[in-house]
């Protein structure tokens, strides 16, 4: 199935919490190519003004400056909405370890508020970010959505509660959601910079500017990374999806395969050289594992394919060649 035959949402309103981050800004660029009315909801703590620029003179784009925090200002984010794709949240499991208690108020206060505002305006449907990071310390590979273990770090925590709260709104108050628990998205517009940046723009910024990258432990660690346009896919199928059984629950957002930090910085390596052949005497350092880090991450991708129709169209390789060629135009170098 072509990624353009996918069913996509078009002629509705939609809001897109934490719209000026990476994934949200995503989002938002894609839904407003499809003829919908966008409202992007963002404090700016953790995305860019610049992610949504683009878009500010669009007549179909609207920003609302406010927190999730605040239940008044999720009302009026929600106020004549038909779908919720709630991508608002302080990620990065070393943040949590540091501050626990700000990554608490805002994953798991800020849902609640959500959840209440969309239930009260009565939207379609709640679609949510959840986390790959839920299942904690299962060695089970590859992870299917109804086995997890302990949570490793407070981020862990946050994001296993949400779906607890997603599912207890759905059985009292009738609502629709579904969580997607994203496994290592990356992609155009995210952030290389700031302690807790993700490792492929991380690598990427510090091989453009011919600096070792650093990869924590001895770069055998795996992870089942995933292109940003195989999550908007996703988002947009289960905003969409009618059949029964595929509501209310949560679903792996992955391509389903695993590459070692070794493998990823040699391919990034490799693509940038194409842009600066002086990257490809570039070696990395190693360094510490980090505290709450998982050894190995892969994700069944069967239950999305099955009851959403999710077919990721970009694989590692095909995304990291799309991505290193806007890193390398967009990113300071």
């Amino acid at each position: 199935m072509e990624y353009n035959k996918m069913r996509k949402i078009e002629n509705s309103r939609v809001l897109v919490t934490g719209g000026a981050g990476f994934i949200g800004s995503n989002l938002v660029e894609e839904l407003l190519g499809q003829e919908n009315q966008v409202v992007c909801l963002d404090n700016f703590a953790t995305g860019e003004r610049e992610n949504i620029a683009p878009f500010t003179a669009n007549s179909a784009f609207s920003l609302i400056e406010g927190d999730i925090r605040d239940l008044d200002t999720c009302n009026r984010a929600c106020d004549g909405i038909d779908y919720v794709l709630h991508q608002a949240a302080l990620g990065s499991v070393p943040r949590s370890i540091k501050d626990p208690i700000t990554t608490t108020q805002v994953n798991i206060d800020g849902f609640v508020n959500m959840l209440v505002a969309a239930r009260d305006t009565q939207v379609k449907r709640f679609v949510y970010a959840a986390s790959s990071s839920t299942y904690g310390d299962s060695k089970a590979l590859p992870k299917v959505e109804d086995k997890i273990g302990n949570p490793l770090s407070p981020y862990a925590i946050t994001k296993y509660v949400n779906e607890l709260y997603a599912k207890v709104f759905a059985d009292t108050y009738g609502m629709e959601t579904i969580g997607l628990r994203y496994f290592n998205v990356f992609g155009q517009r995210q952030d290389p910079y700031g302690a807790y940046a993700a490792v492929i723009p991380k690598f990427v910024i510090s091989m453009m500017k011919h600096e070792a990258p650093v990869i924590n432990g001895d770069g055998a660690y795996s992870r089942d990374f995933t292109y940003i346009k195989n999550v908007v896919q996703a988002n947009q199928l289960a905003a969409l999806v009618d059949r029964p059984e595929a509501i209310n629950t949560v679903y792996n957002v992955a391509f389903g395969e695993r590459t070692t930090l070794n493998e990823l910085y040699a391919e990034l390596r490799k693509n940038l050289t194409l842009f600066d052949p002086l990257i490809a005497s570039i070696e990395p350092v190693y360094g510490a594992v980090r505290a709450g880090d998982i050894p190995h991450s892969l994700a069944s991708i069967d239950k999305a394919r099955e009851l959403l129709g999710y077919e990721p169209q970009y694989s590692i390789g095909d995304g990291l060649k799309e991505a290193t060629e806007w890193y390398y135009k967009n990113l300071e170098n």
